[in-house]
């Protein structure tokens, strides 16, 4: 094996044969391997809350993967990134990180303006790319980019202060720290940053005191010269929960999209991906993944480990039919990964401001009927379960279910700002795929 990160890696390849790709996106995306000595394997966790769910509902499913790569029990220590720092395990940052610069970004027809403007903030080469806002679908390259520049402004100026922050990230910091009574801990965490780097920023929209809060932030960044770079899987002007003064400032910089990658793009990305992992794949194989992994980077790079954790496993390079075998395999099972039912109700919870369990319960307010309403028409529409299912789900019968699907496509039909919200939430789903 490469490095402890490869084994990682092949760990979460292990966890993907039975978690979906929701559950893996939500709970192991920040999440990195640091140390494997004497049969004592450490993750690092970005933060206490991820740190206990992880140890709480999947640590035996960890355990589970490593012995099956290792033929051998391991203990499993999970730390939170201070824990970490304090026993000098930190993991290799995003400023530090040589898997995402943009040496390693693949640049084709569907990414060159966005490679292009994110080169320019990253070496400051242009005053007015701020705020540099990338929009396009999961899986395009988007994060890529901005730790990218993150690599490279931190080259260029060693001192300066970056914050990295997901949409829904600050959010929760927002609440736990106003909570506690450490508002101002919070404005200076974000406040006196260099370069704020905020992935996923439509999660921010909806929520009127986090708005707010984002937008003196954003103000106060701006009005020092301050580097903001923001990405989204839409549009400013498609978010239609966000405050109309966020929505200006999102725009007044330079709005940069990121498209799939065409065949030759594929294809470069393949090759690529599979020479930082320290292998060659021939031109017949790299011909085969490309025409049939064509959803984004993200899928691509899942085959690739697929592949290289295979490759190493039994010691070999793969033939051409193992290859092709591991694609069908990846194809079938993304093709499957749609969001649970729990996904979704949880997106809606969150949309709503409500907590999920009072959209499994029996209140009856307007608002809480409504989002409840959306949940049954969401979850029928993206899993395509039977209204006897989503009634079950809710604790309640088919005819409440039925009657919940009618009133939804009922209003759809003479209220576009429900149906925008509809999308909105779809979209914030789908996003986390």
């Amino acid at each position: 094996m490469n490095s402890i990160g490869d084994i990682w890696e092949i760990v979460l390849d292990r966890l993907r044969g039975e978690l979906s790709e929701t559950t893996i996106n939500t709970w192991f995306d920040e999440v990195t391997g640091v140390d494997l000595k004497e049969k004592d394997f450490v993750i690092v966790c970005p933060n206490e809350f991820k740190r206990d769910m992880i140890e709480g509902r999947f640590a035996e499913p960890i355990r589970a993967a490593l012995k099956d790569i290792f033929s051998d029990d391991f203990t499993l220590r999970l730390v939170s990134e201070k824990e970490a720092a304090d026993d000098g395990k930190k993991p290799v940052s995003l400023f530090d990180s040589k898997d995402f610069t943009f040496d390693t970004f693949v640049v084709g027809e569907s990414n060159k303006l966005a490679h292009a403007a994110a080169r320019a903030v990253a070496d400051g080469a242009s005053a007015h790319y701020n705020p540099l806002f990338i929009y396009g679908d999961s899986g395009l390259g988007k994060t890529h980019l901005i730790y990218a520049i993150a690599h490279q402004f931190r080259k260029r100026l060693p001192s300066a202060k970056i914050v990295y922050i997901k949409g829904d990230d600050f959010l929760n910091d927002f609440i736990s720290l106003v909570r506690a009574n450490r508002g101002d801990e919070f404005r200076a965490k974000y406040r006196d940053a260099d370069l704020l780097l905020v992935d996923d920023v439509q999660f921010v929209a909806g929520k009127e005191q986090s708005q707010n809060e984002f937008f003196h932030t954003f103000n106060t960044l701006y009005e020092a010269g301050h580097q903001i770079v923001l990405t989204s899987d839409r549009l400013p002007s498609e978010m239609t929960l966000l405050d109309n003064r966020l929505r200006t400032r999102f725009e007044q910089g330079l709005t940069v999209d990121v498209q799939a990658p065409d065949y030759e793009t594929r294809v470069a990305i393949i090759k690529n991906k599979a020479t930082q992992r320290g292998f060659v794949i021939d031109d017949k194989s790299a011909d085969y993944i490309a025409r049939n992994v064509t959803a984004n980077v993200r899928q691509i790079e899942g085959v690739i480990n697929m592949i290289n954790a295979h490759r190493e496993l039994k010691q070999k390079n793969m033939s051409d039919e193992e290859i092709e075998r591991i694609v069908r395999e990846a194809v079938h099972k993304n093709n499957e990964a749609i969001p649970t039912p729990d996904a979704i109700i949880s997106e809606v919870a969150r949309f709503h401001g409500f907590d999920e369990a009072i959209l499994r319960g029996r209140g009856r307010s307007r608002q809480v009927v409504n989002a409840r309403n959306i949940a049954m028409y969401l979850i029928r529409n993206i899993t395509g379960l039977s209204t006897i299912e989503i009634g079950k789900i809710f604790d309640r019968d088919h005819s409440t279910a039925v009657h919940s699907l009618d009133q939804v496509e009922e209003r759809l039909q003479t209220d576009p700002s429900y149906s925008q919200t509809i999308k909105d939430i779809t979209l914030n789903i789908n996003s986390k795929r």
